[in-house]
């Protein structure tokens, strides 16, 4: 009587450990959920990451075509001084705003933007672009002063080539003589190439890095 009452109870017992879940079941389960949980994390990460440097990627785009857009109205060289062979490359005497800039070898080896030549970065108007609130209105300083685009900076490179070959830098004050079967080219007539050169520092970044780059030539 008493053998026969105590097998259910034994037949049960086993049922409830069955039941369970045993300690390396548990663990692998952990693990299994573990990766889960950090292949979700870094492919949010890499997201952002690649979101971030799109976003970047545009504005140093757009930034760049400012200055190209800029440049367009501008003389190769001093509409008064030209380029003589003893000088006036880069900017003259008395230029000492943005807006006296008045030739495009002017811009050769100016920086706009925090440290730079002058402020900026800027537009194709000349004006400094400026930091923009949530809302779609322009973020002020403390001074109640509009914030410029902040870490963002356009580096600007003119360099004189040669007709026959853009690839080949020319000194500024190069003049090409005459030979048997080219013509004279004076100092002053010769194609440019300008480059455009965006760079970004964020907040946490040692130093600048090169988001864009853009090049063009601006013919005799």
């Amino acid at each position: 009587m008493s053998i026969a009452s105590t097998q259910p109870v034994r037949q049960n017992a086993k049922a409830r450990r069955r039941g369970g879940f045993t300690l390396i079941e548990s663990l692998l389960a952990m693990v299994v959920v573990g990766i889960g949980v950090l292949a979700f994390v870094d492919a949010q990460g890499a997201f952002t990451r690649s979101n971030d440097w799109s976003s970047k990627s545009a504005t140093g785009m757009l930034l760049a075509n400012e200055i190209r857009e800029m440049t367009r109205t501008l003389n190769r060289h001093d509409p008064v001084t030209g380029l003589s062979t003893t000088g006036g490359w880069g900017q003259e005497g008395g230029e000492t705003t943005i807006l006296d800039i008045d030739d495009l070898d002017d811009l050769d080896g100016m920086t706009f933007g925090n440290g730079g030549t002058f402020e900026g970065p800027i537009n194709s108007f000349r004006q400094v672009v400026t930091e923009i609130n949530n809302d779609g209105s322009v973020m002020l300083d403390n001074g109640g002063d509009p914030m410029p685009l902040e870490g963002w900076m356009q580096r600007i490179i003119v360099e004189k080539v040669d007709p026959y070959n853009f690839l080949l830098v020319r000194s500024d004050t190069y003049a090409q003589p005459a030979s048997a079967t080219l013509p004279a080219i004076d100092a002053d007539d010769f194609p440019l190439r300008v480059t455009v050169i965006v760079s970004y520092q964020g907040i946490d970044d040692t130093e600048a890095r090169e988001i864009t780059s853009v090049s063009w030539i601006v013919p005799r």
